[in-house]
């Protein structure tokens, strides 16, 4: 009898430790030519396959985008497809520090200020324009009316905050409504439509708006080391569907298809959204990004829009109370005051072979 309960808690021993439950991360994407590739990832089995390897469980899950950010920073999800803007102002805002392990791509005109009836850039003042405001599509306005000599009359355009998700119908719909800024595939969308052309895109601003995938700094510095391991299986997964994406003939299309299904849309759009971004498909071509002087000066310039327009929390009394640290330890504003950090170590091990 004794025997028999020794065997029979051993038993019970073992299938609690083999039922144990993985530690689990939910990653959050919108749709958008860079983040799409994370509904591949998910359907084809490939982003299971690297959280098998490193013994978690990676969920993934679609949201507008700006929900997707305010999820982030209400810690409801644990990693999140981000502009180098909303990295830097969203968290930082509400004290969530966030760092950065993918560095996707670019935007090289995929976000493109649009208007009605050749109006110019000059004749915005007391226009209705349509954006999702405390985003990029408003970095990319700012730049647009700074480069043009008119920063002066940005405060006269009247902007109207609207989702990603209803924008398009929106602008097209309101004849009242003079501009957008929005991204692609929506730019197209709108661009269809007779008497709407492009005034200024980001192809005018290349590597100013950057597109990443970033973890909370307290997920990635778990002390049981579950956050490095998601890292991991992140980088692992980007870089083999990177991959396949970058290849040509059938077997790239069959891929390329397959994303394009993530935001209903056909292979034709999403290879014309791909021709207006600037992929790193390679992790040695987006660490050396990364690494680059060319990312610390635009960096600066978004940090200091942030900071001009109110992004970066009421308590900051100053751009530097708000600092970026870069793969070579050096920081942009005050040491102690850090909330994004850019790492280029996973895609480092990527580049070498060692995830």
């Amino acid at each position: 009898m004794l025997r028999r309960t020794f065997l029979l808690l051993i038993l019970l021993a073992g299938s609690s430790t083999a039922f144990a439950e993985k530690p689990s991360f939910t990653v959050g994407w919108s749709v958008y030519a860079g983040w799409t590739p994370y509904h591949y990832l998910a359907r084809s089995g490939i982003l299971r396959k690297w959280a098998d390897k490193y013994g978690i469980t990676i969920k993934v899950q679609r949201f507008d985008y700006a929900p997707s950010l305010d999820a982030f920073v209400a810690k409801n999800i644990d990693a999140c497809t981000m502009t180098n803007m909303e990295a830097l102002d969203m968290p930082a805002a509400s004290g969530v520090p966030t760092t950065a392990i993918l560095i996707g791509d670019y935007s090289n005109g995929n976000d493109a200020l649009l208007v009605r009836n050749g109006l110019q850039i000059k004749d915005l003042s007391g226009k209705k324009l349509l954006l999702v405001q405390k985003t990029v599509s408003e970095y990319l306005f700012d730049r647009a009316m700074t480069m043009n000599g008119l920063r002066d009359q940005i405060k006269q355009v009247r902007l109207i905050n609207t989702s990603d998700s209803d924008i398009a119908t929106a602008f097209l719909s309101d004849a009242s409504s003079s501009a957008v800024v929005t991204w692609k595939p929506l730019v197209s969308q709108i661009l269809k439509q007779k008497g709407i052309t492009s005034l200024f895109s980001s192809s005018q601003i290349p590597g100013e708006i950057l597109d990443l995938t970033v973890v909370r700094t307290d997920v990635l510095n778990r002390p049981d080391g579950a956050g490095q391991r998601l890292a991991k299986a992140l980088t692992g997964a980007w870089y083999e569907l990177m991959g396949q994406m970058s290849g040509t003939g059938p077997s790239a299309d069959k891929v390329l298809a397959a994303i394009a299904e993530g935001s209903e849309d056909t292979l034709e759009s999403y290879k014309q959204q791909l021709s207006t971004t600037k992929m790193f498909y390679t992790p040695q071509s987006a660490v050396q990004f990364g690494s680059s002087a060319d990312l610390k000066q635009k960096m600066a310039l978004v940090r200091q829009f942030c900071f001009d327009h109110g992004l970066l929390g009421s308590n900051s009394q100053s751009v530097d109370d708000v600092a970026i640290a870069f793969p070579d330890a050096s920081v942009q504003g005050k040491p102690d005051r850090v909330r994004l950090r850019f790492d280029t170590s996973y895609m480092q091990m990527a580049t070498q072979g060692k995830l």
